[in-house]
């Protein structure tokens, strides 16, 4: 257990915050201090092939030790934390024997982790968890499914008695920003399949996620004085506020779980002749994400025919739901649960409500089911994992390793 706590802690220490805003890959500097460090790591386990391209792709391989053909499998992780929250001086805390009440997290701050608000913390009672110390997310996600992985690999070199075949992992920037997959070589990395480490609590095993659009509506208006403004100002804000008093008031995130899609307005800023805000799109059925699209179309086409176009709209598809390409092959879902359940874990199968780098990679030729990494409440202060969690997540993918071994190509 130590071992794997000194491992995730020197990862979550490195600064990987990732931005939006930049037209670079990775899109922080930072990011290569964890991505050179990884390849060292590598390396000094004893991967073979270890790589790092000229965008902070990492990959490596651990050779069959079998002399059957069997598939060729994948397991992958982002190092880049999210931009919602501080991933500066992060000063984790280890929880041992977690007692199930409160974890003040910052006495000064009066920040508090409390099984009263954040009730998955009880299945934890009795367990090692680490935590943040009020003033920055962790960075659970994903750098505990990195410690996994190289866990997993470095148990598997120092115990050849375990049967598998090849192996590749792989390790990208930029996922929290939506451009993980963006450049990834799906032919150098040469898997039949691959597995994200990037899921939550213990269990989670998932194959379906959001069909995903973004939009940009800008409204262009015309300043008058107030007191002589009738029939010449057009106030952006206000059409502004007009355009999403049409959109459906119970299709939100606070209101919407499960399969249920939403809209999410995320931004805005405004003034009288200049207006913008942004919102997300997200439905894992195809023909309701279509008619959520349409639907914005038409209360530009509206709006604009009484305002006098003076609204434009950017609105372009991110991502779509992986089940479509993962059904096809869906005995690599049965394998994972299989994994789990010889393990003792019980397979938790649900859809994502949000996107992983495995949707884009599956429709780029590589399936990509996601497993959990088990942190809980990511991109935020209250951000944690248990270790017993990554300590299963570890077992899980040494499991896969030996099961798909068993199989013949």
């Amino acid at each position: 257990m130590q071992h794997i706590i000194d491992r995730f802690l020197s990862y979550v220490t490195i600064d990987t915050q990732s931005n939006a805003n930049s037209k670079t890959t990775p899109s922080t500097e930072k990011q290569w201090n964890l991505a050179n460090e990884l390849v060292y790591e590598l390396k000094q386990i004893g991967m073979q092939d270890v790589s790092i391209d000229h965008n902070a792709y990492i990959m490596a391989t651990l050779p069959s030790n079998i002399s059957e053909k069997v598939p060729t499998i994948g397991f992958i992780s982002h190092f880049d934390t999210s931009p919602d929250f501080s991933g500066t001086d992060v000063n984790p805390q280890i929880i041992r024997d977690y007692d199930g009440g409160d974890i003040v997290l910052n006495v000064e701050k009066k920040i508090v982790l409390s099984p009263f608000y954040f009730d998955d913390l009880l299945q934890y009672k009795g367990q090692t968890l680490i935590t943040t110390d009020g003033t920055t997310l962790l960075g659970a996600d994903d750098k505990a499914g990195i410690t996994e992985i190289v866990s997993a690999m470095e148990y598997l070199i120092q115990h050849p008695e375990i049967k598998h075949g090849d192996i590749r992992i792989a390790f990208t920037p930029d996922e929290e920003i939506g451009r993980g997959a963006h450049k990834f070589d799906v032919d150098e990395f040469g898997a039949d399949w691959a597995y994200t480490m990037d899921g939550s609590q213990i269990g989670e095993l998932e194959y379906e996620n959001f069909n995903a659009a973004g939009a940009k509506v800008t409204i262009s208006g015309k300043s008058v004085h107030p007191g002589y403004a009738k029939g010449k100002m057009v106030n952006a804000i206000s059409i502004a506020n007009e355009f999403m008093s049409i959109l459906p008031p119970e299709e939100t995130p606070q209101h919407t779980s499960g399969r249920e899609g939403f809209f999410h307005v995320h931004h805005m800023k405004g003034e009288i002749e200049h207006a913008e805000f942004e919102l997300i799109i997200r439905d894992h059925d195809k023909m309701q994400f279509e008619k959520r699209k349409q639907l914005l179309i038409d209360i530009v086409e509206k709006l604009n025919s009484i305002h006098g176009n003076c609204i434009h709209m950017d609105l372009n598809d991110q991502y779509y739901n992986m089940r479509e390409k993962v059904e096809p092959v869906i005995h690599i879902v049965e394998i994972a649960k299989k994994a789990m359940e010889s393990i003792g874990i019980t397979p938790i199968i649900k859809p994502i409500r949000g996107g992983t780098d495995g949707s884009q990679l599956s429709f780029m030729g590589l399936p990509c089911p996601n497993i959990f990494a088990g942190g809980h409440n990511f991109h935020g202060k209250y951000e944690y994992v248990p270790v017993e969690s990554m300590q299963k997540a570890i077992e899980v993918i040494v499991k896969i390793c030996e099961l798909v071994a068993k199989q013949e190509k």
